[in-house]
């Protein structure tokens, strides 16, 4: 199992065919440990019972386009866990910003050989008729990953 017993938090799961489910589940496939992040009470409805159907050990509260939200998130996951192994960034509506600032905050509890996965899409690379605003975002969020990947790379984490 190449997850086993490695705490796995999953950011951007909207529903059972999301992508951040089909990674959360495959994790799980995998001996992972896992917790959900949700994002107002119409998605904790949602998140909830994926949790509860996967074994997640918790969910929290963490709109991340919050500063407050991600930081109260750390607080708690620190306090559950200490430390990560895996964070998936799936929130795909907010993208750059949101990837930064989750790696901040998170960065002192990430493990050594940790990993950071995010999601982006080919409208970053080449034009997609009506993607719009989002190519840009996903545009920003490649470049955020190349130059966090100097930052935590230099402490053996992986994005």
């Amino acid at each position: 199992m190449l997850l086993k017993d490695k705490k796995c938090l999953i950011f951007g799961v909207a529903n059972n065919r999301s992508i951040a489910y089909g990674i959360a589940s495959c994790f799980k496939e995998q001996g992972a440990r896992l917790a959900f992040s949700y994002a107002g009470e119409a998605i904790h409805k949602r998140v909830e019972p994926i949790s509860e159907e996967l074994g997640g050990e918790f969910i929290f509260p963490c709109d991340v386009t919050s500063d407050e939200d991600i930081a109260a998130a750390a607080a708690l996951v620190k306090e559950k866990w200490g430390s990560v192994d895996v964070l998936v960034h799936s929130a795909l509506n907010v993208s750059a910003y949101s990837l930064t600032a989750l790696c901040h905050a998170f960065e002192p509890m990430l493990n050594p050989g940790a990993s950071v996965l995010t999601m982006t899409y080919y409208g970053a690379q080449k034009i997609i008729t009506n993607y719009n605003v989002m190519g840009v975002a996903k545009a920003a969020l490649e470049a955020s990953v190349r130059y966090l990947s100097v930052d935590l790379g230099a402490k053996d984490v992986r994005i």
